[in-house]
């Protein structure tokens, strides 16, 4: 069984509170993912963000076959992290853990998230040409969403 690890970090000129407000709303998960994802929440973005919320989305990440992703909010310390953990969706695991901290001039974001894909030695063969990238683009995608919103870190 192998497990990925993906790790980002970004800086942003604004304060611990308006990056917990942004990023801590479920709302705010379209605005920072890729149109063509068809991202749509079904249900579970109506309030404030707390553990054990769950939250539905249909998504579209591969060959426009639209997929639905539920995820469960596990932990939440305000202002400092979240844990979001797949409950159905297109991996075996998905842990995605959100750090914030407070840094001169601004806020630094990080991401860890652990995967496993499905289908066995089939999907690993396909991770580095598949999966991977599309990780990668749909970060990139986000680090760049987050600079037009928020402006670029001059730190």
């Amino acid at each position: 069984m192998k497990i990925y690890t993906l790790q980002a970090k970004q800086n942003l000129p604004i304060s611990l509170e308006e990056a917990w407000e942004f990023l801590s709303n479920p709302k705010n998960l379209k605005v920072i993912t890729p149109d063509y994802m068809g991202f749509k929440t079904l249900s579970g973005d109506d309030r404030p963000m707390f553990s054990g919320q769950i939250i539905q989305y249909i998504v579209t990440p591969v060959m426009g076959i639209p997929m639905k992703w539920v995820t469960e909010i596990t932990h939440v310390q305000d202002k400092k992290y979240f844990v979001d953990e797949q409950r159905f969706g297109p991996y075996s695991l998905w842990h995605h853990k959100h750090f914030l901290k407070e840094i001169p001039g601004g806020v630094e974001m990080e991401d860890i998230v652990d995967y496993k894909v499905p289908m066995g030695i089939l999907g690993q063969m396909v991770h580095p040409f598949v999966v991977k990238p599309k990780l990668k683009e749909i970060f990139d995608f986000r680090r760049q969403k987050l600079i037009e919103l928020f402006g670029e870190f001059k730190g």
